[in-house]
C-alpha cells in the first residue's frame, strides 16, 4: 500500500543529504517535492499546502545534533506531521449500551457489508463479544444473501425481514430481539446507493434517530482518493458520524483517502480493510502508518499478529523437538500455515523495516506456499517424519506427485535443512555463545549499540 507515495518522498528527501544544516534555501526544494508527491497522491491541495508549511515552521531554526543529519531530521518531522494529519493516536470504537449499536453508512460498493461480517468477527474473536448481524438494505436483495452468507461463514447470527420494506422497522425489531436473546452488540447494515441522493439521507437519518447507535462508522473505498473525501464530508453534515473505515487499503498505492480524510472531516479513521480475507481488518494506528509511508516498516503490527497465531503449548512442543533435533516436515508445514493466518505474505514482509522496496516490484499473491505446501502434501507421513530417508528415487516421486520438478523439491529439502540448523542453533545455548565470541573477535568487534 501507499508505493507510490513512499517512493516520491524517499525521492525528496534524497535532496538533503549530505547537507550540514537545514536552511530555507535547501529545506524549500525538498518540501516542494514532498507537496507535489502528497497532491499526485491525491491529497486535498489544501491539506498538502498546510502539511508542508507546518513542516517547514518546525525544521527552520532547529539544531541539527552532530549525529544527526538534516535530512534524517526532516523525515523525522515529516513522520510526526504525517501522524498527526491522519489523527495522532488510535481512537477506539464506542461499545457503549446495552446492546451497543453499530450504524454502518457509505455508497454502494464501498464494501459496507463485508466490513459488516469483518467487524463483526473482530469483536467476536477479539473482544469477546456476542454480535447481531441486521441487513436493513430493503433494496438489494443480494445483500441480504450475502450478509446471511457471511454470517453462516462465521458462525454469526444475521437478523432479516425480507417482507418488512422500512429500515427503521427493521432495526427497532433487531435491537429488540437482540436484547432478549443475549446479544451485547448490534450491527446495523444499511443500503448504498451510486452516489449521494437526498432520499438515501433521509432514510439513514431516520434509522440513526430511531435507534439511537452508541457509533456510526462511514466505510468509504480508500482508492477511490479525493472523491472520497468529498463522499465522507457530504455524509458528515447530515448523519454526524463517529469514525471513518477505508477499505480496499491494500490496493492503494496512492493514499490520498487517509491522509486527507481526517483534517477534512474532522472525524478519525477507526479501521482499515487490508484484504478480502474476513480476517483483513486493522485498527488505524497513524503513527505506525506514517512508519510504513516513510519505509520505516511496522514491526510492532507484524509482532502483534504473529501473536495473534501464538499457542503457548504448542510453541512448547516445537521447542523442545527443535531441541533434540526432532523438527520435521510436517512441523514446517504447520508453521507455514501459522504465516498464511497472520495475512498476505508480501503485506507482511512491507511490514519488515526496509524490505518493503526490496518487495515493492515482486509479486507475492496468497498462493506463495503452493508449491511448497504441494511437495509436503506429496510425502508420505513417514518422509514427512524423518527427512533423511528422501533419497533420490522418492524426490523424484514427490516431484512428480507434487507437479513440481526434482530442481524445486531440493530447493526445498536445502531451506528445509538451513531452517532446521538455525532453529538448532537458537536453541542451543552454548552455540550462541559461541557464535557471539566469534562475531567479538572479527575485525571490528561486535557493532555498538
Amino acid at each position: 500500500m501507499f508505493e507510490n507515495l513512499s517512493d516520491k518522498l524517499d525521492r525528496a528527501f534524497k535532496v538533503l543529504k549530505g547537507q550540514g544544516k537545514i536552511t530555507e534555501i535547501n529545506v524549500a526544494e525538498t518540501l516542494k517535492e514532498v507537496r507535489r508527491a502528497l497532491l499526485d497522491a491525491d491529497v486535498n491541495f489544501k491539506t498538502a499546502k498546510d502539511f508542508t508549511e507546518r513542516i517547514k515552521e518546525k525544521a527552520l531554526g532547529q539544531n541539527v545534533l552532530t549525529s544527526v543529519s538534516p535530512g534524517q531530521l526532516l523525515i523525522k518531522i515529516t513522520h510526526d506531521e504525517l501522524a498527526e494529519l491522519m489523527g495522532g493516536q488510535k481512537e477506539e470504537i464506542n461499545l457503549a449500551g446495552s446492546p451497543a449499536i453499530i450504524l454502518m453508512s457509505g455508497l454502494q460498493g464501498s464494501g459496507k457489508t463485508t466490513f459488516s461480517g469483518k467487524l463483526a468477527n473482530f469483536l467476536k474473536t477479539k473482544r469477546g463479544r456476542k454480535p447481531l448481524l441486521v441487513a436493513c438494505d430493503v433494496y438489494r436483495p443480494a445483500a441480504i444473501d450475502q450478509l446471511h452468507v457471511l454470517g453462516e461463514q462465521l458462525g454469526i447470527d444475521v437478523f432479516s425481514d425480507k417482507e418488512e420494506k422500512d429500515p427503521v422497522k427493521i432495526a427497532t425489531k433487531a435491537i429488540v430481539f437482540a436484547r432478549s436473546n443475549g446479544f451485547n452488540t448490534v450491527i446495523v447494515d444499511t443500503a448504498g446507493r451510486l452516489a449521494v441522493d437526498e432520499e438515501m439521507m433521509r432514510e439513514i437519518e431516520a434509522v440513526k434517530k430511531s435507534i439511537q447507535p452508541s457509533e456510526t462508522l462511514f466505510v468509504v473505498d480508500s482508492m477511490t482518493g479525493q472523491d472520497a473525501v468529498n463522499t465522507a464530508k457530504a455524509f458528515n453534515d447530515r448523519i454526524n458520524f463517529d469514525g471513518v473505515v477505508l477499505t480496499k487499503l491494500d490496493g492503494d498505492t496512492r493514499g490520498g483517502a487517509a491522509l486527507s480524510i481526517r483534517s477534512v472531516v474532522e472525524k478519525p479513521i477507526k479501521f482499515i480493510g487490508t484484504g478480502e480475507k474476513m480476517e483483513a481488518l486493522d485498527v488505524f494506528h497513524p503513527d505506525r502508518m506514517a512508519d510504513r509511508i516513510l519505509g520505516m516498516g511496522d514491526v510492532v503490527s507484524l509482532v502483534e499478529r504473529a501473536q495473534e497465531q501464538y499457542n503457548e503449548e504448542e510453541a512448547r512442543k516445537l521447542q523442545k523437538k527443535i531441541a533434540k533435533n526432532q523438527f520435521d516436515f510436517t512441523d514446517f508445514y504447520d508453521q507455514l500455515q501459522q504465516i498464511k493466518k497472520m495475512g498476505n505474505v508480501k503485506d507482511l514482509m512491507g511490514m519488515i523495516p526496509g524490505m518493503g522496496k526490496m518487495v515493492k516490484d515482486v509479486e507475492i499473491g496468497d498462493d506463495a506456499f503452493k508449491h511448497i505446501e504441494a511437495i509436503i502434501q506429496s510425502m508420505t507421513p513417514k518422509e514427512r517424519k524423518n527427512p533423511d530417508l528422501l533419497t533420490g528415487s522418492r524426490r523424484k516421486r514427490i516431484a512428480e506427485g507434487s507437479g513440481t520438478n526434482i530442481q524445486e523439491v531440493n530447493k526445498l529439502m536445502k531451506q528445509f535443512e538451513d531452517t532446521r540448523k538455525m532453529m538448532r542453533m537458537m536453541s542451543d545455548k552454548r552455540s550462541m555463545m559461541n557464535m557471539m565470541r566469534q562475531m567479538k573477535n572479527m575485525p571490528g568487534g561486535m557493532p555498538k549499540m
